[in-house]
């Protein structure tokens, strides 16, 4: 039997995906027969992925808001008449920066968008899911979220937060046949990586071509990613071709752990 990658027929929200990984991961499950609802909180990007993309949905959403999140919710379930694939991608840099100087706003932020959204986004999905037959559900973590490092704590604490939730929602959703996984993505080429490596040479006092050659060194194949190779892991988790696959961590990263 060949597995399947097609997603005819299947209903998809991917939270804050008018950019970067989050509008890939889109796209390619669009390309893939699905229809998709997105949001993001960047309203110019949200009205750029209309018109680049009409067939894609878009709503301007503030994921640190849990009522605007459910607003967000709402929204793209009655477009959709249902849900059967949830990705839960938000995810802010925070602050870098020691916590012994952090403020208490820049914690809760990042929690509210990185780990707090998944669980909004889940709890909502999961009673839908379980009418329709079942579902799969994907967070998307990070390496960051299976080590520590200095100068961010917020980020790495939300980051471990997503793999715990997801593994936990895997055990009590799995009865109802709805999967659950996660992707710890590395570096991945893109704006939100650039803005780390500007704050992370500016603190360290390096250049920052610097910061990005020992990203690569960590990596034996000598490389960084691109989204799509985010999105390709993500297309088969929620496929057919992944339907025996919950409770899982796939790291994404090219080697560089």
């Amino acid at each position: 039997m060949t597995p399947s990658l097609s997603l005819s027929g299947r209903r998809a929200i991917v939270s804050a995906a008018a950019s970067g990984i989050g509008f890939v991961i889109a796209e390619t499950l669009a390309e893939a027969g699905a229809r998709v609802e997105v949001c993001d909180v960047d309203q110019q990007k949200v009205s750029e992925l209309r018109q680049r993309h009409p067939a894609i949905g878009a709503t301007c959403c503030d994921l640190a808001d849990a009522r605007d999140t459910e607003r967000f919710f709402a929204t793209a379930v009655e477009r959709l008449g249902g849900i059967d694939i949830l990705i839960n991608n938000a995810g802010i840099a925070g602050p870098i920066e020691p916590a012994e100087s952090m403020t208490l706003e820049g914690w809760n932020r990042t929690l509210a968008v990185n780990l707090t959204s998944h669980f909004v986004l889940a709890r909502l999905a999961a009673p839908l899911m379980r009418q329709a037959g079942g579902g799969a559900i994907v967070n998307i973590s990070s390496t960051a979220g299976l080590v520590g490092d200095a100068r961010r704590s917020p980020y790495n604490a939300s980051k471990w937060g997503v793999i715990g939730l997801a593994k936990s929602l895997a055990k009590e959703l799995g009865t109802s046949q709805i999967r659950v996984n996660v992707i710890c993505p590395g570096f991945v080429e893109g704006d939100r990586i650039e803005r780390v490596i500007a704050e992370d040479a500016f603190q360290m006092g390096v250049d920052r071509e610097e910061i990005r050659a020992r990203a690569m060194a960590r990596s034996s194949l000598g490389t960084g990613l691109l989204p799509d190779d985010i999105a390709a892991m993500t297309l088969f988790l929620v496929s057919d071709s992944g339907k025996r696959m919950s409770g899982h961590v796939f790291v994404v990263d090219a080697d560089a752990m």
